[in-house]
Order: C-alpha cells, then structure tokens, then sequence
C-alpha cells in the first residue's frame, strides 16, 4: 500500500462535502477521482497533500513516498526560461555532467597521484552519471516538453511572459520529469490539444509509479486509468476498470438499487393493504391477524429510497422545419493573420442530418473556422453557401451571444418574450437553475453556468444546423453525456469543434481533420482540404495512417510534376538528368538540391514511422506481461495452489523472469521515448 486515505470527512459552513471517504492505492495504481461539479473532488486531492485539513479521517502515505501535485491553475512565478526551468529538475544530473567534463579536460594534463585521484572520481561520477540515466536527460527534458506541445522555439521563453493555460502545462513537464512515487493531476488535459493528451497518456500508461488524476476527459480515463473512485452525495465507492467500465457498472448498479427499492415499497404496500382490509372486517380475529401483520411489517427491512440526482438537464433539440439536402458548402477558403496561413483553400460540404466534429490541435483554425461560417469574421478567400431552408444555431465557447449585464431570468425573456413567467422559469429549471439563481447577473456565472445559459438558449432557437465551439468545456461528467444524448437524438444537422474525444467518438459521423500538414502545406489541392473521415473518433484514428501515406503519395507526385526533366521511377531516388551528361547548369543543381531535401526528409518520415511501430511493440509486450503477472497472482492465492509449493515456486520464477523482462521493456520505452 502507497496511499491510503482512512474515514475523511469534510464540511464548508456546515454544508458536508466528503463523509467518511475510505479508500488506499497499491504501487503501480492508475486511479481516477470522478463525480459532477460540486462533488469535493479537488477538495479531496488538496486534503490527500496536505493544502487542506480533513474535519476528521487521516491520510497515509508509505515511508519515504515521493509525490508529485498538478493543481487546475498555475502561477509560477519566476525569471527562468521554459528550457531553464525543465533543466532545474535535473539539476544534479547536469551539474554530475558538467563535473565529468572537468575531469576529463583534468586528466589531459595531470599525472601520478593527483591523475588517479582523479581518474577514481571520474570512475564514481561515471558510475552515478549512468544510475541516474545522465546521458538521456537532455532528450527527456526536450521529449517531454516537446510531447506536451512545446516547440523548439518556445524553450528560450521566459515563464512570466506565459499564459495560464501554457504555465500550467509546463508545471506538468516538471511533474513528469521528476517522476515521483506518486502523481496527482488535476485536471491535467485542460490545455492540451489531442496530440499531446496523446502523449500523455502513453506517458501515463507506461509509468512505474503511481497515479491519481481528476479528470472530465472520458477518453482518457478510458486509455490511462484501472480504477475509478466515485463521490457522490459525499461517499465515495470503488470501482474496477476503466471509465467505460465504470459507466457500465454504475448504470447497472443504478438499475439494481431501483430494483430493489421498487420490489421493497411493492412489498410494504402489499402488506398495508393487507392490514387495511383486515381491519375493515372488524372482527377480533381479523385485527388480531392484523396487528400480527403490523408487526412483521414492523420488523421487514426497509430499503432507502435511491437518492435522485438533481444535476440532470433536460435538454430537447427540435429543428423547427427540415432544411434541404446540401446544408453548406465551401469553397477555396482561406485565412491568415498577421501573414500567418491558418488554412488555405479548403473545400468540404456538408450534408443534412450529418454530425460533423472537427478536430486539430491548438492554433489551427477550427474556432476561426466556425466564426467565419457565422459571419464574426471574413475569409481572406473563398465562398460559403447554405442550402435553402437552413437556419443557424450558434454556441460559442467564449459565450458572446450572452449580455452579461442581463440576469439569466432577462437573457431568455428578451430572446423569447413570447414565453411567459412560468416558462422561462421552467426552462432554467431544467439547467439546474432555480430559485433566486433566475436572478443572477451573467456577468457572475462561471463558465460552466455560462454554458448552460448558452445551451438553454440553444435548445429555443429550433435551429436545424446547430455550430457548436467546445460544447462539453466545463461541463460535468452528466451533463456530457445528457448533451450527447440530445445530439444523438437530434434530426438537424451538427458541425461542431470539440476536443472531447469521447463526445466525438459518441455523437460524430464523421470528422474533418484540420492541421498544417493538410492545409497548410499543399495549397491549391481541392481534394487535400480538411481531410475527410466518415465515421467517429476510433474509426478515424484507423484511417489516419493511411491519409499520412496518402499525403507522402501526394507530395512525391508533386515533386515529380516540379522535376519533369528527371527520371523519377524510384521514390525518394536522387535523379539523375535523362541525358547523363555530368554538366549540370544553376537550375539542375536547385532541382537535385530539393530532391536530396525530398530524400532527407522521406528518410527522417521512414524513421519516424519505425520508432512509433517499435514503440508500440513495446508497449504491446509491456501490457501483455503485466496482464500475465496479474494472472500469476490471481494463481498464487487459489486454494490448490497456497499449499503447493512446487507450484508456487513455479509461478514466482515465472514472476521474477517476467520483472526482469519489465525492467528491460520501461528502459527500452524510455529510451524510444526520448
């Protein structure tokens, strides 16, 4: 056992938050803390290290347990370069790095004694160098920062010129750097865009350690976490598997409680009525009887009514008429900023009734994209028509379609003054907002109220082509998946953006990927536009190896149309002039120079696809000796085998070879990581 948390309780004013939360994570856990907004969550988190007290219960770690803690927002404040700051945390690698250096240029000079004094010190240095990894630090350090979204250029920033979102993510560079015993992260995918949650959660899933994570990112508590620690109206609960498994479970278990409590209350009327007919016989035997009947019933157990959850939104999506068949088409178009392409002649269609996400990671486009289709900003190039009966729904990330000088009860009576009092009031009611809450000031909400309000407004426009930027932004665990039912049930047509793989993979049939290398890099090449899948998020990962090898194909096909003086039979070949003469004039050698760029690129492209495959076999081979050490010790406890010796002797040697293979596997991984 690593952590353990024993009976904590905690209240805020005297409203309870946690009561009596009980749980513990052996080495090697990867856990997650799950429960709407509201819950104690990161209440718990903060209790766990120390930034908070319990009313009562305690927290015990394991001696001489390490911890690393990712708070939702960071405000480092310091002088330090992103690079510096990564390089603070292996300060001691480096400075035994730097110390080898001095030695060596010493031993070029000294000689006799004072050259083996040295030559032992270099010896143990070298030796501690190789223990703590010294000759990777360096490609860790850039590997980390590089996986989670930090370029090359961006090392040389000073941390106090960083947005919070950016702050944050280099507080977990240094978190992953440091590798603790135990990793605590607060909802850690918030600023990151899909390729470096990614990232992470390889990271994550390969880790020695031990994880504990808050998160509302479904996907990745599907890919990064074996178990779920569920509070709910302050207990918590412990559950096996990943979020996928857990959803499973919790709605079986839900079913189950209702079940029962329905049988129970059938029960006890069955008996009342019983009792009630007896006593209308008014004899002394029947009341006699009765009394008997009272009295067991007295005694029957009672089973608690199921507490209902009260942070369920009603949310009904109706298009008010059907548009035609061909939604919205656009064509050639183009945006920049400040000379910077976000994309570049792009052309897609969409058809009615489809549910359409586009993703991309950060700085790409998709929300420029969205507001261009709105008419809240103009394209550089290109057209965008609607088909004829379509009428637009907008929720926009940033909430402007909200006046934030209303209150929430005056935002929907001025859109819609032809609802009444009772209406309006029925309608916020059905976002969670009730009582004096209709009298907010929008202005005061956060922004997963703001959300709401939005999603209210939404749900009253009847529009039959809904656009929707990060629809699932601050929305709890319910309210993600009470919006995914209205899209899935939603007849109109959807083009969203979202970063929410698991509300993709729910409510897309079909994603327009859009990225530099698709729109940026092959202008003027209709069918390269935001590139098209149909299917959801998983069928898209699928396909996504094979457009990488559709754009090469596209490139190579292009090279040669730029070369047509050269033989180009082989890909990536050096050409050679169709005349053979060895003279070549200015041209030719410009034509040869960007084929030898063509083949230094396809090389590093070659390579970079046989690290990604040798890194998923390793993490294949990782995984599957895992498995089969969970399966040796699921044999070991068996009745037949506990007093079997030879047997148990048997399953630790094949234990014992498995760890020495593991320990081989994370060093290779690490390695092909960095």
């Amino acid at each position: 056992m690593i952590l353990a948390c024993h009976h904590i309780s905690k209240s805020f004013v005297e409203k309870p938050v946690l009561n009596d939360i009980t749980f513990h994570l052996e080495k090697g856990d990867r856990a997650a803390i799950v429960g709407i907004n509201g819950a104690g969550k990161s209440t718990l988190l903060k209790i766990i290290i120390g930034q908070e007290s319990a009313d009562e219960g305690t927290v015990a770690f394991a001696r001489d347990v390490t911890f690393g803690y990712l708070a939702q927002n960071q405000n480092l404040s310091t002088d330090h370069t992103i690079l510096e700051e990564m390089q603070e945390v292996k300060k001691d690698v480096l400075e035994l790095g730097k110390r080898i250096e001095e030695d060596e240029k010493k031993m070029e000079t000294l000689t006799g004694d004072a050259l083996n004094e040295v030559v032992t010190e270099y010896n143990e240095l070298l030796r501690k160098y190789q223990l703590e990894n010294g000759y990777a630090c360096k490609g860790e350090i850039t590997g980390v920062l590089r996986g989670l979204g930090f370029t090359e250029e961006d090392f040389e920033q000073k941390i106090s010129t960083l947005s919070g979102g950016q702050k944050t993510r280099v507080a977990l560079a240094k978190i992953l750097l440091e590798k603790p015993d135990i990793i605590i992260l607060d909802e850690p995918t918030n600023h990151l865009d899909i390729g470096s949650i990614q990232w992470l959660e390889t990271f994550l899933m390969n880790y020695r350690g031990t994880v504990l994570v808050v998160s509302h990112d479904r996907y990745f508590l599907d890919r990064t976490v074996t178990k779920i620690i569920e509070i709910e109206n302050t207990k918590a609960t412990l559950f096996t598997g990943n979020y996928s498994a857990y959803a499973e479970q919790k709605k079986a278990q839900r079913e189950a409680t209702w079940h029962n409590y329905l049988n129970n209350q059938a029960q006890i009327k069955h008996q009342e009525e019983v009792i009630a007919k007896l006593r209308q016989f008014n004899r002394e035997k029947s009341i006699k009887r009765a009394e008997s009947r009272e009295k067991m019933l007295g005694k029957m157990e009672k089973v608690e009514k199921p507490i209902e959850m009260k942070d369920d939104m009603h949310l009904v999506l109706r298009p008010c008429i059907r548009s035609g068949q061909d939604v919205m088409t656009v064509h050639h178009l183009t945006k920049r900023f400040d000379q910077k392409e976000l994309f570049t002649d792009a052309e897609f269609s969409i058809r009615r009734g489809e549910h359409v996400a586009i993703i991309g990671n950060n700085g790409t486009g998709k929300s420029t994209l969205l507001k261009i289709i709105m008419d809240q900003e103009s394209a550089d190039d290109g057209t965008i028509r609607f088909g004829t009966n379509v009428h637009l729904g907008y929720y926009d990330q940033e909430h402007h379609v909200l006046n934030d000088e209303n209150t929430l009860f005056e935002e929907i009576g001025e859109a819609h003054p032809d609802m009444t009092n009772t209406e309006i009031r029925n309608l916020l009611a059905s976002f969670l907002f009730t009582g004096d809450d209709v009298f907010k000031r929008i202005g005061d909400l956060s922004g997963g109220e703001k959300g709401r309000v939005s999603l209210a407004k939404l749900m009253l426009s009847e529009a039959n082509f809904l656009i929707l930027d990060e629809p699932t932004n601050h929305l709890d665990l319910v309210s993600k998946e009470v919006l995914e039912n209205a899209l899935n049930s939603y007849e109109g047509t959807v083009l969203y953006v979202s970063h929410d793989r698991y509300f993709i993979n729910h409510t897309a049939t079909r994603i327009l990927s859009l990225t530099h290398r698709v729109i940026l890099d092959y202008p003027g090449n209709n069918e390269e536009g935001p590139e098209r899948f149909t299917g959801n998020y998983d069928f898209y990962l699928q396909k996504s190896a094979e457009v990488e090898q559709s754009l090469l194909s596209a490139e190579v096909k292009r090279i040669r149309e730029d070369l047509p003086d050269y033989e180009n039979d082989e890909i990536g070949n050096l050409l050679a002039p169709k005349d053979g003469s060895p003279e070549r004039n200015p041209q030719e050698s410009a034509a040869e120079s960007g084929k030898a760029d063509w083949q230094k690129q396809k090389e590093e492209q070659a390579k970079a696809r046989k690290l990604a495959t040798d890194l998923k076999k390793c993490e294949e081979k990782i995984s599957e000796l895992e498995d089969e050490n969970q399966a040796i010790d699921a044999k070991m406890v068996l009745p037949e085998n506990a007093t079997n010796v030879a047997e148990l002797s048997k399953l630790q040697k094949k234990k014992e070879a498995n760890e020495a293979e593991l320990a081989d596997l994370y060093e290779k991984w690490e390695m092909l990581q960095s």
